[in-house]
């Protein structure tokens, strides 16, 4: 049956990430945005749009003429915003979570410029609902050297951070992947969650795409779910330790990314060693996405949580060709739309 709900999202930042001199040039937020609108399957459109708050699509300094503007384009193609990407890395003006009293400070001043673009969006009537996604901003190594005292400074930054997010009725989703230190293994992200302990305000954002790596302990070997010579043929399996995995992060998710993976580890450019994002009908993609999608939708008894309105693709390190084909975007518009059939509401 056809449902109403979740809003069905897609992200802009696949438009930057693992673009650059290193790798294809980025494809500009427009264009992005032309491509999401043009997007239809039997008159069903994309609702809204993800958006990365960092140059070149959106400067984190806007200003609210600025955001007016960007605001004004996005409604023009009957589009809303939804969860917005903090930057809060080095290169983009922020500082590891975990780094020196200036380095987190620095991380927490890109939350509050997040936080504050996601008000704006809202006085101006585009935005409704979503978070504003965070990270630690740091690597599994640099982690390493200190895990128990690295987990406890990652947990104080994102709790001033969750101090400032209040401040602007704002909740903050930790992304679960395997390149950020102290999240990089399923159990390592439940523990800095509770250590946070800020329940109402800091949740987690599962991607399908990074969440299968937990499964096979990239980063975290001690925390894998499946054998080493773990067959993809055998479903049950599959199944079963995705169900473990995400029995532990559902009670925490506020935020959702539908998504594909190989189940291999390949970046491009700068975002390297991270999940194999994968278009939506690869003939390598390990995961039923309908079925896995309803485990982090649906709670233990069946019935959906709902603790989420909108739903969104990510399509990360997807080639330049791929992302400006039309066809790209219908398919990935029709899985979406096949995931609020079978685990949305009205």
């Amino acid at each position: 049956m056809s449902h109403s709900k979740p809003a069905i999202h897609n992200a802009m930042w696949p438009g930057l990430v693992g673009k650059g001199p290193d790798s294809e040039p980025p494809i500009e937020l427009e264009t992005m945005l032309d491509l999401t609108a043009a997007a239809q399957v039997d008159g069903v459109k994309f609702d809204g749009v993800d958006l990365f708050a960092s140059l070149p699509h959106i400067d984190i300094d806007s200003s609210k003429d600025d955001l007016k503007r960007i605001a004004d384009s996005i409604s023009s193609r009957n589009l809303v915003v939804g969860s917005l990407v903090a930057p809060v890395w080095p290169p983009t003006g922020g500082g590891s979570a975990m780094g020196s009293e200036e380095e987190r400070e620095r991380f927490v001043t890109q939350v509050k410029k997040a936080c504050a673009m996601g008000k704006t969006f809202r006085d101006l009537g585009i935005r409704s609902y979503g978070v504003v996604r965070i990270d630690s901003a740091t690597s599994p190594e640099e982690w390493s050297k200190d895990p128990k005292g690295n987990t406890r400074k990652i947990a104080d930054t994102f709790r001033e951070a969750a101090n400032v997010a209040e401040a602007y009725g704002e909740r903050l989703a930790a992304e679960g992947e395997i390149c950020w230190g102290g999240m990089h293994g399923w159990k390592h992200m439940v523990e800095l969650l509770e250590l946070v302990d800020r329940p109402q305000t800091v949740g987690f954002q599962a991607d399908m795409a990074h969440s299968l790596l937990y499964t096979l302990g990239y980063n975290a070997p001690e925390d894998r779910l499946l054998p080493a010579d773990f067959d993809w043929s055998n479903e049950d399996v599959l199944m079963a330790a995705l169900t473990k995995l995400t029995d532990a992060l559902r009670p925490w998710t506020i935020d959702f990314h539908v998504a594909q993976n190989d189940g291999t580890v390949h970046g491009t450019g700068s975002h390297d060693k991270t999940g194999r994002h994968c278009p939506a009908n690869d003939p390598n993609g390990k995961m039923d996405i309908v079925k896995v999608a309803g485990l982090w939708m649906r709670d233990k008894e069946g019935k959906p949580t709902r603790a989420f309105q909108h739903i969104c693709w990510d399509g990360c390190m997807f080639p330049n060709a791929a992302m400006t084909s039309p066809d790209t975007w219908r398919d990935v518009l029709s899985t979406l739309i096949a995931v609020r059939n079978a685990h949305g509401w009205d």
